[in-house]
């Protein structure tokens, strides 16, 4: 997962070098709220993108790192397999993220294109509206990865409530990652429903907002439960 994280990365950092071979010298590069071209530059700042992912995909594979080391210095077995799973996971959503941040970077690509074609005053893909989709679907990829954890300090519901023991984790995971999905596909809905990018985002914020805080609840109830019964 780890190899697949970094070809994404780099694949986005290619790809934008190629394409930008076919892009006028100057495109559309911001837009206000209503989607009206407030600013032409120079089709090199695509590559500003590209880097963040590689950033990002560096952090991600120093976390990957420490897991991996831990896992082959660790002589305890659980400890081992908890190491183990948390690299594993990990991979998993750094793979998500790369992936997101590329497709986005695919529609951003192909709307500068057809923006400095067309000599365009709008928008001609609507970003805002891909970002909210990838957003959704990236809730729904982290939410299936949360259950597989197990007690780390980089992916999950990590609070001292759920970090109690590995029951409070592992329920607590449980529901938030359903909480996660089911956010995952009210923001996709909502991206289809509500024209406004904008107040779309913004309301995905808040479902996923609703979903942090259900778990952080739902993590104190099953703490007060195993503290009741140890």
């Amino acid at each position: 997962m780890k190899k697949l994280m970094w070809s994404i990365s780099l694949f986005s950092l290619i790809g934008t070098a190629v394409a930008i071979q076919f892009i006028p010298e100057r495109v559309p590069m911001h837009y206000d709220a209503a989607g009206n071209v407030t600013r032409w530059g120079s089709k090199n700042e695509n590559f500003i993108f590209p880097i963040m992912i590689l950033f990002m995909s560096l952090i991600w594979a120093i976390c990957i790192g420490y897991y991996e080391k831990k896992a082959l210095k660790n002589t305890d077995e659980k400890e081992c397999a908890e190491a183990k799973s948390n690299a594993k996971v990990i991979s998993y959503v750094g793979v998500g993220m790369a992936l997101m941040y590329a497709v986005m970077q695919g529609f951003i690509l192909y709307g500068e294109y057809k923006g400095a074609i067309l000599g365009a005053t709008k928008q001609v893909v609507d970003i805002g509206k891909v970002t909210v989709i990838m957003m959704g679907l990236l809730f729904i990829w982290l939410g299936n990865a949360m259950p597989k954890t197990r007690i780390n300090g980089t992916v999950g519901v990590r609070i001292s409530w759920s970090m109690y023991n590995d029951t409070t984790w592992r329920k607590s995971n449980h529901f938030g990652g359903v909480a996660f999905v089911v956010a995952g596909v009210l923001t996709i809905i909502t991206s289809f429903i509500v024209q406004n990018s904008s107040v779309a985002t913004a309301i995905s914020v808040g479902y996923v907002s609703v979903a942090a805080v259900a778990s952080f609840a739902y993590a104190y109830k099953v703490y007060k439960a195993e503290k009741r019964e140890n």
